[in-house]
């Protein structure tokens, strides 16, 4: 009787150990799958987390390029160009040139040389007068003449003639034809281009695509104008550069 006591007994302790055991063995379990499932957030310089817990990377701004800085001016004769026509391509001076024979002086001022009656292609001289540091010459006085349309200059009035004086800055707008070819010429304008209180530079513009430009003996390319086609005419362009203070 006893000692069937006793073997109950043992066995309800053995049952209750192996439950313990068992309960404790299950809530383990269950820890470790939750600890698992759900990362948990470190600090420090270290710690990783998962690509999802993880905030995105603020977009880094690139630097901008670095913008290249002008060169700085030279002073003295390094920053002086010479007189060119187009006063900054490095060509000789504006090159004198002879007067002819044709010159009459006290010319009227005027800007426009053309008048009722005259035949001929319309032509629109522009342009400035600049010194050799290309800064314009302000009052400049251009004094303009050339043929007519059949190539005859007159000589005894102003017919396609006439002065005017650069504006502030150093521009002229001259209004006349496309002169006329002189026998033993091609075709040209003669003008005489003075800045106040300096000496006079006497020279003459030709037209580019002329067949006596090559035949001319006095025909120089450095005087060559630009053209281009303008409604009703011609448009010329020329500057002229003058070695003033």
């Amino acid at each position: 009787m006893l000692w069937s006591l006793s073997r109950r007994v043992l066995w309800r302790k053995a049952v209750v150990v192996a439950v313990t055991a068992a309960v404790a063995a299950c809530g383990g379990l269950t820890r470790n799958n939750r600890q698992s499932a759900a990362p948990t957030a470190q600090t420090g310089p270290g710690a990783q987390t998962s690509d999802a817990a993880q905030p995105a990377a603020p977009a880094t701004r690139q630097p901008a390029p670095a913008t290249a800085q002008p060169a700085p001016a030279q002073s003295g004769d390094a920053g002086q160009l010479p007189p060119t026509p187009a006063c900054d391509d490095g060509d000789d001076p504006t090159p004198p040139q002879t007067a002819g024979p044709f010159y009459t002086p006290d010319t009227p001022l005027r800007t426009s040389l053309l008048a009722p009656g005259l035949g001929g292609t319309r032509l629109l001289l522009t342009g400035h007068v600049l010194s050799t540091q290309c800064a314009p010459v302000a009052g400049a006085l251009l004094d303009f003449w050339h043929t007519d349309n059949a190539g005859n200059y007159d000589n005894e009035g102003y017919t396609f003639r006439g002065h005017q004086f650069a504006d502030d800055e150093g521009r002229f707008t001259l209004e006349t034809i496309v002169p006329g070819i002189y026998p033993g010429r091609t075709r040209h304008i003669h003008v005489r281009v003075q800045a106040p209180g300096q000496p006079i530079l006497t020279t003459q513009l030709y037209f580019p695509g002329e067949s006596g430009n090559q035949g001319d003996g006095i025909f120089n390319p450095a005087l060559l104008v630009s053209l281009q086609d303008a409604p009703g005419g011609t448009a010329a362009q020329f500057t002229f550069v003058l070695d003033v203070p």
